[in-house]
């Protein structure tokens, strides 16, 4: 019998073989539930317990067995719908590496799934991890990352929310105190207590200061949003978000005597509670000058026009008047939000879709912030697209009224259409030499 013979008539035994096992291991699977202790509590950790534990945000802990069990079944719907974690960018489209991805994979997924399906057992107590160390949410977050409490704290001023209220937006202004020009390499905002996490939905500082650089005066400009004093929104705070991290060699430029604008959104949570917000900074060295500057943009429609019931698409564009990269994107609409792109538009002419979220959730203001390697590096001259889609029919759940027009507004029944966009800047040889060094690390992974 001839090699090649032989070769086919093994290939097909080993065929058979697998045929012939395949139908045990299936039915080996199907038995082996998934428990507690051993694979589910691992999931819980990673990517629940942030907010689902004893003193935080969510409304239920799970943490132990006996803590999520009463949840199972409505864990079960939440996680297969993915509503839960809060992850609203679209899976087919765009970049799909993130730094923060909280998402459930499939097989999370499934493996909460069968647990309930299979009655959701506990599980050997000695296959339970060990709990997770969580930080102290009266303390900063990013305190032990370096090395203490942050460089500089600025406070708003306290806001007193009565226990049964409309929705009050609060927009104090307070000085940095700083005397000389200093850089941020990390910045976070938090309600000052943790009973004020009740009324905070959002809080924004926007940092007030002369904007030195003409190249991001006209592109904030050519946006069509007035930030002739600002150089641009400095950070924004909501429920799931603790804080930015520069990467390695970028920095935001604090000018002496600027100032932060707040505006931050309150809402009643059935008792009174007085509550000012913070925003800590962690400072470079004055002896470290980061090499790049980073600002976050606002980035689409400065105003929307949504006729009862009917469904709006908005536009918006940015042009980036130097090489850049993007560093993280965040829609933010109201309640007739109902998808959110962020495209590129090179000097070539060629689009580039970026990120999309095909499922807008006002309760949850996601950060994605993108992977070290998938970060989009744009030449200047690239115009920035943003497109927003609202919803105002009956169809959307989340709609107080389809029957009303709707228009720009900070209520929460008017309507918003802008992302907000961390930008790095670069000059055109540090531009070249970022592209040939994300080249050689994807040439190095295998990547195209």
């Amino acid at each position: 019998m001839k090699n090649g013979t032989w070769k086919r008539l093994g290939t097909l035994l080993l065929a058979a073989g697998v045929v012939a096992v395949a139908p045990s291991a299936a039915a080996a699977a199907e038995e082996a539930v998934p428990t507690f202790t051993k694979d589910v509590a691992p999931i819980f950790q990673a990517k629940c317990e942030a907010c689902h534990r004893p003193g935080s945000i969510a409304p239920m802990s799970l943490v132990t067995y006996q803590e999520s069990r009463p949840w199972a079944r409505s864990i079960r719907e939440r996680v297969e719908t993915r509503q839960m974690p809060p992850w609203h960018i679209d899976r087919t489209v765009g970049i799909q590496a993130f730094q923060n991805d909280r998402s459930l994979t499939d097989a999370e997924i499934d493996t909460v799934v069968r647990w309930v399906d299979g009655g959701a057992p506990r599980g050997n107590p000695a296959d339970m991890p060990a709990p997770v160390d969580w930080p102290d949410e009266s303390k900063w977050y990013f305190a032990e990352r370096f090395d203490g409490p942050p460089d500089l704290v600025i406070e708003s001023a306290p806001f007193t929310m009565q226990a049964e209220a409309n929705d009050a937006w609060w927009k104090p202004r307070s000085p940095t105190g700083l005397t000389e020009d200093r850089w941020a390499r990390a910045i976070e905002i938090r309600p000052k207590t943790v009973a004020g996490r009740k009324i905070t939905h959002h809080a924004i500082a926007r940092l007030v200061q002369e904007e030195t650089d003409p190249a991001i005066r006209q592109a904030n400009a050519a946006a069509g949003f007035d930030r002739s004093r600002t150089a641009g929104t400095f950070m924004e705070w909501a429920v799931g978000k603790q804080g930015e991290i520069m990467r390695p060699g970028a920095g935001k430029l604090m000018l002496a005597d600027s100032e932060i604008q707040w505006d931050i959104h309150y809402s009643a949570a059935g008792e009174e509670i007085t509550d000012s917000a913070q925003l800590g900074v962690y400072l470079y060295p004055k002896d470290q000058t980061p090499e790049h500057r980073q600002v976050l943009h606002i980035m689409g429609a400065g105003g929307v026009d949504i006729p009862p019931n009917s469904i709006s698409v908005t536009e918006g564009f940015f042009p980036l008047q130097r090489g850049a990269r993007i560093e993280s994107y965040q829609p933010h609409m109201h309640l007739r939000g109902k998808a959110m792109s962020m495209e590129a538009i090179l000097p070539t002419g060629r689009r580039q879709l970026l990120s999309h979220v095909g499922d807008f959730n006002f309760n949850w203001h996601n950060t994605y912030v993108y992977d070290d390697d998938s970060a989009p590096l744009l030449p200047r001259g690239t115009m920035i697209k943003v497109t927003a889609w609202h919803d105002n029919t009956s169809a959307n759940r989340a709609n107080p009224d389809p029957d009303v027009w709707v228009g720009y507004g900070d209520r929460t029944v008017d309507e918003m259409a802008h992302a907000w966009v961390n930008v790095t800047y670069f000059d055109e040889d540090d531009y070249a030499a970022e592209v040939e060094k994300r080249e050689a690390a994807l040439a190095a992974r295998g990547d195209d």
